[in-house]
């Protein structure tokens, strides 16, 4: 695994961050530029168990919930990077910030969300990202969020 490395499968993911069922929110990572942006794929199904309760009727994707999809993607890109698989990477959020809604998401969207890497590098405790999420070219959330990645002590 490289900055070489433009995309990652479920498979890779699950190498990289711990994030499993319920809560593992992305299904692939693709257009991946180094530890610089990347784009997660999230296929939105009425089998997820948030649309239980949120809401009975209306499903819809909890806000949170694609805060925390974007926030997995910027995991992984930053672990492909760093090339983390299989090391028991952790990352943390430290802050969310400037967070905006402007569009439901519901079951059958294809969700995409677009990071970027505002401050951070390879070896680096603490980074900033910007992620926008789309679905069909629409805008759904963006925000700005601040994460510490717990680095496996080598």
């Amino acid at each position: 695994m490289s900055e070489d490395l433009k995309s990652a499968d479920i498979a890779l993911i699950q190498r990289i961050i711990p994030h499993r069922y319920p809560f593992l929110l992305i299904d692939k990572v693709v257009d991946i530029d180094g530890y610089q942006s990347a784009l997660g794929i999230k296929n939105v199904t009425m089998n997820e168990p948030h649309f239980q309760g949120h809401f009975p009727g209306k499903p819809i994707m909890p806000g949170v919930t694609i805060v925390e999809a974007m926030a997995q993607t910027s995991g992984v890109m930053a672990g492909v990077a760093m090339d983390m698989a299989d090391k028991n990477l952790l990352v943390y959020f430290m802050g969310i910030d400037k967070c905006k809604f402007r569009r439901m998401v519901v079951p059958g969207d294809v969700l995409e969300m677009r990071v970027t890497t505002l401050r951070g590098k390879p070896g680096a405790r603490v980074w900033k990202f910007s992620g926008v999420a789309t679905v069909e070219g629409e805008l759904a959330c963006e925000v700005e969020f601040t994460a510490m990645m717990d680095l496996p002590k080598e």
